[in-house]
């Protein structure tokens, strides 16, 4: 006579929908895992048991998972010291010296003004600020005077010294100066002190001169 264990061998597998509505993504972790072998090896059929190299099987895919979801948290909380790090080092250019590399700006359509800033040492007692074109000819000067220590902000339309259009394009911005002292000095545009470090979204921006620049555009930061 065959005797049919409806004890032993349920139509489903109990579930708490707490947990369902908790975990609307579906997504499984190491102890969800656990529980569905738990859950498995309490309703197997007593007459046909799982094959033990299965369970070992199960385990140790288990424990992999384990391992994993370890290393992951520890890649995790590494990544987020790093930039914590790096952040704090970041901060510490403040007040050094820092270079975009290039003395460069950009000129517009006619009729627009180009702004630029020059970083002065020492307070200026007289100097001139020289342009120059791409070749290197000088295109225009403007002369200076009384302008104390300090990043300063010019403007130019991008003419000549008769006011015809030169036209749009890269040109590039230096000044020679003189301090109430007497000393000759020379600054030119794009070398500036750090003045702060603001993080948005994770990335840091240098503020120097009337701007802020990432990381990667400056070139070079060092003692002023």
């Amino acid at each position: 006579m065959d005797v049919t264990n409806t004890l032993n061998t349920p139509t489903s597998i109990p579930t708490n929908d707490s947990d369902i509505v908790s975990n609307p993504d579906g997504i499984l972790d190491k102890d969800d895992f656990l529980e569905l072998l738990l859950i498995e090896l309490q309703y197997q059929d007593p007459t046909d048991p799982m094959d033990t190299d299965k369970i070992l099987s199960q385990t140790s895919e288990l424990a992999s998972l384990e391992a994993s979801t370890n290393t992951n948290k520890a890649l995790e909380d590494l990544s987020k010291t790093l930039t914590e790090t790096s952040g704090m080092s970041i901060v510490s250019a403040i007040g050094k010296m820092g270079s975009l590399g290039t003395n460069s700006i950009v000129v517009g359509d006619e009729g627009s003004a180009s702004q630029f800033d020059l970083y002065f040492a020492d307070d200026v007692s007289s100097g001139v600020i020289t342009i120059k074109d791409v070749d290197g000819n000088t295109v225009r000067t403007f002369d200076i005077a009384g302008f104390p220590q300090g990043v300063q902000t010019f403007s130019w339309d991008g003419t000549d010294e008769n006011g015809a259009f030169l036209g749009a394009g890269t040109y590039y911005v230096e000044a020679d100066y003189t301090t109430p002292d007497g000393q000759s000095k020379q600054t030119a545009v794009g070398v500036y002190p750090i003045e702060s470090v603001r993080f948005d979204s994770g990335e840091a921006l240098l503020k120097m001169g009337s701007q802020y620049y990432t990381l990667d555009q400056v070139k070079e930061i060092y003692e002023g």
